[in-house]
């Protein structure tokens, strides 16, 4: 596979829609074609999985199964293609983000997330971003952006307690693979986060 794949990640609240859309105007500038997508979701049956995992109660496990089977249909049908095409792919939240939700929100087992990610993400080498940007944002503040700015789902009404733990998961995600990474503090004016963004791909040698 010759293109680029960059992640999103962060709560709800941490900005990073804006900043997807800018950053996808910014490579077509360059000539670059975006695929642009978002898990869960991507695919007509992922948005389907999408669906019931914001809105229906289940226990961590179904949520995590489900997560990773719409994950494996996006992967097959969008997001290899579009590498495979020389594209440059955009998605909003990825694998760092079940283990943030499920693995630290949920606390569901760690190890059986990992073993998920080999089976869901394998071939002869594992999918991973080559940039994942993540939008750190203390949860209290993601909290008082998101007031009053919809009907919240099953995930963004949960107490400020299960963010905690979900900042906690991206946490160790970071620290288990930090040159994946680029750390953007979210807690800052939008247009100083940019900076930051277009800093962070710019280092990776993916903007001129």
């Amino acid at each position: 596979m010759s293109g680029t794949f960059i992640s999103f990640e962060g709560i709800d609240g941490a900005g990073k829609s804006t900043h997807i859309e800018a950053l996808s105007a910014a490579f077509v500038a360059q000539g670059r074609v975006v695929t642009r997508t978002r898990e869960p979701g991507g695919t007509p049956l992922a948005e389907r999985l999408r669906t019931m995992v914001l809105n229906d109660a289940m226990d961590p496990m179904t949520e995590a199964l489900l997560v990773f089977a719409a994950r494996r249909d996006h992967i097959v049908q969008v997001i290899r293609p579009a590498l495979a095409r020389d594209e440059l792919v955009l998605c909003d939240r990825f694998t760092d983000a079940t283990f943030a939700y499920q693995g630290g929100g949920r606390g569901f087992d760690w190890a059986l997330l990992s073993t998920l990610e080999q089976w869901v993400q394998g071939g002869d080498t594992l999918l991973q971003p080559a940039l994942t940007i993540w939008f750190d944002l203390p949860p209290a503040v993601a909290a008082a952006r998101l007031t009053s700015a919809r009907v919240p789902d099953r995930f963004e009404a949960q107490p400020q307690a299960f963010f905690e733990q979900v900042a906690a998961g991206y946490g160790r995600r970071f620290a288990a693979d930090a040159q994946r990474f680029a750390r953007i503090d979210a807690n800052q004016t939008p247009e100083q986060v940019w900076l930051d963004v277009l800093a962070a791909v710019r280092q990776k040698g993916l903007l001129p």
